[in-house]
């Protein structure tokens, strides 16, 4: 049954990540239900979805080469650092340390998707202020992505807006491109670190990746305010769970 869990939160992860984004909110709560520490669970599911990002980059290669190469070197050097220094909290951290602030990232990880949008056009509005292309916002989110990366790719697309950009695809391309470089460096110190539980990551990797593939058509037929919907339901659902846990 524990087995059959996790496949199901991975592949469901897979499709949202296709569709919306959010499924960390699925495979870290399913990984923590059947017993794996906090901590682990955290480096766990980042493995677990992983390979989505991948394929993401691939996919917006053609958005990606419109960026010029300088810019992008230093936007993935930044990156890296990044996200270098949040997997290393990740990896100095105790369970009990990350399980208390874990609700609240639940938490922040769920407005931010669910108020994406306006978050967006907000940061758009503020653009004119704000050197394109910046370092010390993209290295913030970059840490914090690499401590725990529920809700990042909307958090970019906000920066993203922040900094000017307008063209949907082009930043859709950057953020499935800085998320890729981000997850590696993590995956790395994650499992040199031996935070990941590869029995259950492996088979979550086949399952998000198949639910990537099946996430394309789904994400044709449902309307965005669904898809909004459920990921706000699960998100506020597995705050609710967490704080609960910490309290209890």
């Amino acid at each position: 049954m524990e087995i059959i869990l996790i496949l199901i939160a991975a592949f469901g992860a897979g499709v949202l990540n296709t569709i919306a984004g959010g499924g960390t909110f699925l495979t870290f709560p399913a990984l923590v239900f059947i017993g794996v520490p906090p901590v682990v669970a955290n480096a766990t599911s980042a493995v677990a979805v992983f390979p989505g990002y991948l394929g993401g980059a691939f996919g917006f290669r053609e958005e990606l080469r419109k960026f010029e190469r300088a810019v992008l070197v230093k936007l993935l050097a930044v990156t890296f650092a990044g996200g270098l220094i949040g997997s290393l909290l990740l990896l100095v951290s105790s369970n009990e340390a990350f399980s208390l602030v874990v609700p609240f990232l639940l938490l922040l990880a769920t407005l931010v998707f669910l108020f994406g949008d306006r978050i967006r056009a907000w940061a758009a509005a503020k653009s004119r202020a704000v050197t394109p292309f910046g370092t010390l916002g993209l290295l913030l989110v970059s840490i914090y992505g690499g401590y725990f990366n529920g809700g990042l790719g909307i958090v970019l697309l906000a920066l993203f807006a922040l900094w000017g950009m307008v063209n949907i695809h082009e930043m859709n391309g950057l953020k499935n491109g800085l998320s890729f470089a981000l997850s590696s460096i993590s995956v790395a110190v994650f499992a040199l670190g031996g935070l990941v539980e590869w029995h259950h990551a492996v088979i979550m990797m086949v399952a998000s990746t198949i639910g990537g593939y099946a996430g394309a058509p789904i994400a044709r037929r449902l309307p965005k305010s669904a898809v909004r919907a459920l990921i706000a339901l699960v998100g506020f659902s597995m705050s609710a769970v967490f704080f609960w846990r910490l309290i209890a």
